[in-house]
């Protein structure tokens, strides 16, 4: 169903039947894209001698460190740390791929190549060809997983070498692999004062490269966010997909009792999620679809990607959009579950919680508190989406296991925007980067955990419909052909959750969930 907006008139008319234009008003792309014609070369520039071959640089850095000065870095900072840092190369002019080339060996060429053909959308390996099928090309995460083990460790010297070299190679433009050191060396540079105390973070030198020049989502302009949400769920199935499979289980829901309908969202998707649940809902045969929809927003500790820019209320736009297609919509908000603070429920409601990807970032005490909450409710259903990864315990591992998720993220955002650089793109990945810096000493969960989390709390699982799983895989083939989806099967423990998979490595599940 297509819906046409016009600027300034209380009007509703038709709209596309992916059901996004509901906002239309900034569904036009804000920004040009951004020539990065040599941005793949530029690192030649800044260590001479190994200016050809980006492996020699990563393994020089890597060798084994010289053993510390003192066994306590804190009580005596280590001479290499007082002293000044390593002076910075004069600016160069950034040199061409193909000037890179020319001027190597044929080792460098290999590896140029090798950068190259990972660089083009939905490049990087064969599809399903695994985390180790070109972890030789990801030099990032072979520079910031020792440096979180030695801000973990405390060794100020090691911690300001890797420092240096990463800050010579990262940028927030260029390819995955210069955008994931520049967000992680961002996150290290935080975390820093919490792991080794403020007077000693102080002795270390933080390089200019931490800056992002882009805001994450507080801090954007609403109407850039709008497009930019917008953009993202055309070309990538990151929040899509769980998004498809919720709506498919609360139709599914809806039409088995009809009755009034009450959506709890504590989710991410800022409305987005919505317009076509409620196209969908008018489709049903006469008698079956819900007299009425509630639908509360639910504010929860902030997390990535929940917050808004002040200013951006989807609210209006949802509400004129329903009143076009002749649906009774009301929307409220809430600060919490609690009914002092706004929330209520009704008996004669279908209650159903949709908790998306807010949950994996939050303390474990919040995790328990807000689940607890949610079961007190004795909601029909409870959706529960969220990212698939899981750490060793460590703070160091934790950040690890969320630095690989950010990679399949900037690498397949690469791949989704086809490798053209745009502020929906930055702000995007702005927003993701901040995953890793907020939260990389919280425990990060598989699906396993979040199962066992699930039933712990008096849930049990809920397995989806098949129409709801072909039509996920339907929507799937429309994005680049990196991405699967899979299904675990209740004989095998599964519950029936869907995982969503980039290159063969998981990225997120989306599972049903009742009371038991």
């Amino acid at each position: 169903m297509n819906y046409h907006e016009k600027e300034g008139q209380e009007l509703a008319v038709v709209a596309t039947s992916d059901g996004l234009d509901w906002l239309e008003d900034s569904v036009s792309l804000l920004a040009g894209d951004i020539d990065l014609g040599g941005s793949y070369g530029w690192w030649c520039d800044i260590l001479p001698a190994q200016k050809d071959d980006i492996g020699s640089v990563v393994a020089q850095t890597l060798s084994p460190p010289a053993p510390p000065a003192t066994s306590s870095p804190l009580a005596h900072p280590s001479p290499s740390i007082a002293s000044p840092a390593p002076s910075e190369p004069s600016p160069k002019k950034r040199k061409s791929p193909a000037r890179v080339v020319s001027g190597s060996g044929h080792s460098s060429s290999s590896n140029q190549r090798r950068r190259t053909e990972q660089d083009r959308p939905g490049g990087g390996g064969k599809k399903g060809g695994g985390a180790g099928s070109d972890r030789d090309a990801r030099w990032a995460e072979q520079l910031l997983g020792p440096c979180a083990v030695a801000v973990e460790a405390r060794n100020l010297s090691r911690v300001q070498h890797l420092f240096y070299v990463l800050g010579e190679l990262a940028a927030f433009s260029g390819d995955a692999n210069h955008r994931l050191a520049a967000y992680g060396l961002r996150a290290l540079s935080l975390r820093l004062p919490a792991a080794v105390g403020p007077a000693a973070a102080a002795a270390v030198r933080v390089p200019a490269a931490c800056e992002s020049p882009t805001p994450s989502f507080a801090g954007a302009e609403p109407r850039l966010f709008r497009a930019s949400l917008i953009k993202f769920h055309e070309v990538s199935p990151w929040f899509t997909l769980p998004n498809t499979l919720a709506n498919a289980a609360i139709s599914q829901l809806a039409s088995a009792a009809p009755r009034p309908l009450h959506l709890v969202d504590i989710g991410v998707s800022h409305g987005v999620q919505w317009p076509t649940l409620l196209e969908s809902l008018t489709r049903m045969a006469a008698g079956r679809a819900p007299p009425s929809v509630r639908l509360t927003v639910v504010a929860t500790p902030p997390v990535p990607f929940s917050a808004s820019p002040p200013g951006y209320d989807f609210a209006p736009h949802l509400l004129r959009y329903a009143k076009s297609i002749k649906l009774d919509l009301e929307i409220g908000r809430a600060s919490s579950l609690d009914p002092a603070h706004g929330f209520c429920t009704s008996p004669d409601e279908a209650l159903v919680v949709c908790l998306q990807f807010r949950l994996g970032h939050v303390t474990a005490e919040e995790r328990t508190d807000i689940i607890r909450r949610v079961r007190d409710l004795k909601p029909h259903l409870v959706v529960l989406s969220e990212l698939d990864v899981g750490g060793n315990g460590s703070a160091a591992g934790e950040f690890t296991a969320r630095l690989e998720l950010l990679w399949r993220f900037l690498e397949s955002t690469h791949a989704a925007f086809k490798g053209r650089d745009g502020e929906d793109r930055r702000l995007l990945e702005a927003e993701a980067g901040t995953a890793v810096a907020v939260a990389a000493a919280r425990e990060a969960m598989g699906r396993e955990g979040w199962r066992d989390r699930m039933a712990a709390a008096g849930f049990e699982q809920v397995a989806f419909g098949g129409e709801a799983v072909e039509s996920a895989r339907s929507l799937l083939r429309k994005y680049d052909n990196g991405w699967e989806m899979s299904t675990a099967a209740a004989a095998t423990g599964g519950g029936g959750a869907v995982a969503l998979r980039w290159k063969g490595q998981p990225v997120s599940f989306c599972s049903l969930w009742r009371p038991a």
